[in-house]
C-alpha cells in the first residue's frame, strides 16, 4: 500500500478521521490513537510552516513585481514627455521654417479643432450628458440588518479570514 502525500488537505482529513474515532471509543485514547495525535500534530506544523514560507515569498514576489510596475510606469511617463517635447519642438520648426521634406519624411501641420467648455454647470441641459451611477451603501445596509431591518437581497455573511501572527 503507497502512503497517501502529506497535504495540509490530507492531514486536515486525517485528524477529522482521528477525531471520530475517538468519539466512538467514547473519549478513550488508546496507545496507537494518542501516537496518530502527536503525528497529526507534528506534520501539521510542518505543512503550516512551509505554507507560511510560500505565502512571505509570494507577498515578497508581489512586492516586487508592484515596484517593478512603478519603475515601468515612471520610465514611460517620460519617455512620453520625451516624445511630447520632441513633437512641440518639431511643429515649431514647421510654423517658423513652413512646410518641408527631409528624405521621405515630410513635415507640416493640419488643422484640427477641439471643443473646451470652461464649466458644464453653466451649460443648457440639451448640451449635457448626465451619468448615472448607483452603488449599494453596504455601511447602511449592514447597520440596518444588524438592527433588525428586513431588507430584500440582502444578508448579512460572517466569514473566517487567515490571521498570521
Amino acid at each position: 500500500m503507497t502512503e497517501k502525500k502529506q497535504t495540509l488537505y490530507n492531514i486536515v482529513e486525517d485528524q477529522l478521521y482521528t477525531n471520530a474515532e475517538i468519539e466512538e471509543m467514547g473519549g478513550e485514547l488508546t496507545p496507537e490513537l494518542q501516537d496518530k495525535l502527536e503525528i497529526t500534530a507534528i506534520q501539521l506544523e510542518g505543512k503550516s510552516m512551509a505554507y507560511l514560507s510560500v505565502i512571505k515569498n509570494k507577498e515578497s514576489f508581489i512586492g516586487l513585481i508592484d515596484a517593478e510596475i512603478k519603475r515601468l510606469q515612471a520610465m514611460k511617463k517620460v519617455n512620453n514627455n520625451i516624445v511630447s517635447r520632441l513633437k512641440d519642438n518639431l511643429l515649431l520648426a514647421v510654423k517658423v521654417f513652413g512646410d518641408y521634406q527631409v528624405g521621405l519624411n515630410k513635415f507640416g501641420t493640419r488643422k484640427s479643432s477641439t471643443v473646451e467648455v470652461e464649466d458644464v454647470n453653466m451649460l443648457p441641459v440639451e448640451y449635457k450628458v448626465v451619468k448615472v451611477t448607483e452603488a449599494a451603501d453596504k455601511a447602511k445596509i449592514k447597520a440596518a440588518l444588524k438592527a433588525g431591518v428586513e431588507i430584500e437581497g440582502c444578508s448579512i455573511v460572517d466569514h473566517q479570514n487567515l490571521k498570521i501572527n
